[in-house]
This record gives C-alpha cells, structure tokens and sequence, in this order.
C-alpha cells in the first residue's frame, strides 16, 4: 500500500483519534468493559447486547470517508468503527482506548480461488470449480498461506508515525475464524457437497482431513512467526461479539499460543443433513481445529439445537452458542442452563430491517420468549444481518432501548 496521505489528512485523522480517545475515557466505557469481561468469564449478572453496523446500507446510517488516498481512508474507516456503536445506537460495544493493526494473514483453501456471479444486491451465485469429488479429486491441493510479516510491521509503523502520539497503536488479531463447510460449498456448490458424501465418503473425508489440517497449520504459521497476540479485550470475534476475559493470558507484550486465542467455528451449510452425518462427516475436522483455540465460539444462522447432543455440545472449551432466529430456544435454554456456554440469541432481522416502522409490540413479545427460555443461562444479544432500515435511521437505537426494557422488567 501507498502511505502518501496530504497533511489535510493528517489532521483530520488526528482530529478523530483525539474523539475516540475521548469519548474511550468516559465512566460508561470503563463499565462496559467490566460488564463484558464478567460477562465472558461466566460471572456477569446482566445480558450484553451488540448491534452489528456494517451490513446497514441506509444513507446517512454508516459513516461515509472523506479521505481520498487508501492508507488515510484505512485508518478513519478503523477510526470511525470504533466510535460508531456509540454514537447511532447505544448498544454495549465498547469504544477502545487504542487503535489496532491486525496481522493480515490469510489461508487460500485448498490454493483455489472462490469463483462467483454476483447480482444488484447481496446474494450471488457459486461458480462450481469440483463438480464430482470422484472425478475432480486432483484438484484438491494444500492450502495456500499468506502471511507479510513485513507489510505488517510497516503498516503498523506508518499507523503510530500519524496517530499514535494521541491514540496508541497496538497489535491486535481478532479471533481465529474457520468455516469448513463454508469454503467448501464455496468451491463446489452445495448440492456437489452433498451428494459426494454418499458418492465418494472416503475423498469426501480425505478433504475434510487435508482442509482441518491446513488450518491448524496455518493457526501454528502464525504462532512461529510471532504474529498473535493474546485475545482478551477489545477484538472481535465471529458473529458479532467480542473478546473481553481474564480466562486468556493478559500481557501485552507476550508472544501468544494459538491457544491464548479465541476462535469462532460454524457450518450453516449442513443444515439440511442429520446429525449422525453431521457427526460423521464434520464433527471430527472441526473438532480438531477447536483444541487450537483457547475458548470458542460457535454457530451462525443454522439450528444449533438439531446437532447440540451428537456433537456441539461435545467441544470441551465452548463458551458461546449462537441461537438463531432458526433455533429451538426453549430446548437450548434447557442444554445451557448451569453450563459454560453463553446463550448467545440473534434476533429476527425482520423487526428492523424488513418493514419501514418497528412493531414495538411484536418485538417485545419476540424479546420476551428469548428471556423466557435463557433464564438460568449466561445470556448476549447480537443483532445481525440488518441490511435496510427502509429509511428510519433510529430503528436500531429504539430496539436496544426495548431490549434494555425488557431485561430490566423480566430478567432476573
């Protein structure tokens, strides 16, 4: 990348990381911080709640850059994100105290290039590259990794040389993310994953095998090149939640483990299987990437509930559970009550993001049954998949507010 930013910039991104430090010191972030940290480690008493902002594409909803070189528009677009939640919605997402540089590093599963059409909105479709796994097998080679450790170190350097006199800049990774079953169907569609379970079982595991290895290889890359650091504050974590805890080793200056880490898992593309082909087919090569993780967080939009006793419920560092709008709530209520897993519930998007005013009583009601059925568990509340505000901006913002009103009335 090009570090050539003018000095109009310059002061501009100054003039934002002194707002964020700022508002990084008021009392309600140092409550937040504690809340989360409790929180994560089993001991909080009040549920967390977290709006995701980014998929949100009203007008006048996310901010929009005025920085026109890339180098100046990477740091506000970072600058911007941390103070966001604060500002539009009220939600427990805390502003940091510092501006992080990740690592960068990613894995090209299997060397292959995902290949796909997309359309005028979000979805798009696949382009399959293995059409049968019998047939295509060759072209399931080891994984590439890329990793620039010098890339790193110099952004790191040019982010301090313009901001990190106010705000201090720190090496932050967020949580470790591996999706098999995602960069599967990603290479060859899910009806071809599908049926190569029952036309070639043993290549079918032979991937699987090849991918979860690349993983925990590309995880141990990153730990030898002295990359990681511990994850146990501020970072992000896969859907939507955030990694504050005193369960995973707190100095800064220490290189880390992959297992100072936390990692997220989830396999929303096997939803239509059983679990005894769930257990067979993916349970191991997930489970084997899951012992590389310090704790971990599991689950996207699929039912968890379908494979939670054959095989989610066997990961032995699970601290969090995604309960989607598809999921049984009253029968994970009853699995995770006096465990050391959070009951952590996605709400229906459709209150906000499908109609042009909130239904503030059909919401409580939705909010209710999620209190109803996590009593006795650890409880967080993520709003995700938000994509249209049909032009009221402060839809987000109010249903915190009624989920406060609701925790307040009815949790106990």
């Amino acid at each position: 990348m090009n570090f050539t930013i003018t000095q109009t910039e310059r002061e501009y991104l100054r003039d934002l990381a002194r707002e964020q430090l700022e508002l990084s010191q008021l009392p309600i972030m140092h409550e937040r911080v504690k809340n989360w940290t409790l929180h994560n480690d089993l001991k909080g008493e009040i549920p967390m709640i977290h709006f995701e902002m980014a998929t949100v594409a009203d007008t006048g909803f996310y901010p929009v850059c005025k920085c026109e070189s890339p180098a100046a528009r990477e740091i506000e677009h970072g600058l911007l994100t941390n103070m966001m939640n604060h500002k539009m919605i009220g939600d427990d997402r805390v502003v940091p105290s510092t501006f992080h540089v990740g690592h960068g590093a990613y894995m090209i599963p299997f060397n292959m290039h995902v290949k796909r059409v997309n359309t005028d909105g979000i979805g798009y479709h696949i382009e399959a590259q293995i059409e049968d796994l019998e047939r295509d097998f060759d072209l399931i080679k080891p994984s590439e990794y890329v990793i620039d450790s010098q890339k790193t170190a110099a952004w790191f350097e040019f982010a301090e040389s313009v901001i990190g006199d106010i705000l201090p800049v720190e090496r932050q990774n967020p949580g470790f993310y591996a999706c098999l079953t995602n960069d599967i169907v990603h290479r060859m569609s899910m009806e071809n994953m599908f049926t190569a379970m029952f036309d070639a079982p043993d290549k079918f595991h032979a991937m699987m095998d090849l991918l979860s290895d690349n993983y925990v290889e590309f995880f141990k890359s990153l730990e030898r090149e002295e990359l990681l650091v511990p994850t146990n504050s501020s970072n992000g974590v896969g859907q939507g939640t955030f990694t504050y805890t005193n369960e995973l080793p707190k100095s800064d200056s220490a290189i880390a483990k992959t297992t100072d880490c936390w990692g997220y898992m989830d396999s929303q593309e096997t939803v239509g299987i059983s679990p005894s082909m769930f257990h067979e087919f993916f349970f191991p090569y997930y489970q084997k990437i899951a012992k590389c993780f310090g704790l971990l967080s599991y689950g996207c939009c699929e039912p968890v509930d379908v494979f939670w006793d054959s095989s989610v419920s066997k990961f032995d560092n699970l601290r969090k559970v995604s309960i989607s709008a598809w999921c049984n709530e009253e029968f994970m209520g009853e699995r995770l009550r006096d465990t050391n897993a959070i009951f952590h519930r996605k709400p229906s998007p459709n209150f906000i993001g499908t109609v042009k005013k909130l239904d503030e009583n059909a919401f409580r009601e939705h909010i209710r049954k999620t209190l109803t059925a996590a009593r006795g568990c650890k409880l967080e509340i993520t709003f995700r998949d938000v994509y249209n505000l049909e032009g009221d901006l402060n839809k987000p913002r109010r249903a915190v507010e009624i989920v406060r009103e609701e925790i307040e009335r009815n949790w106990k």
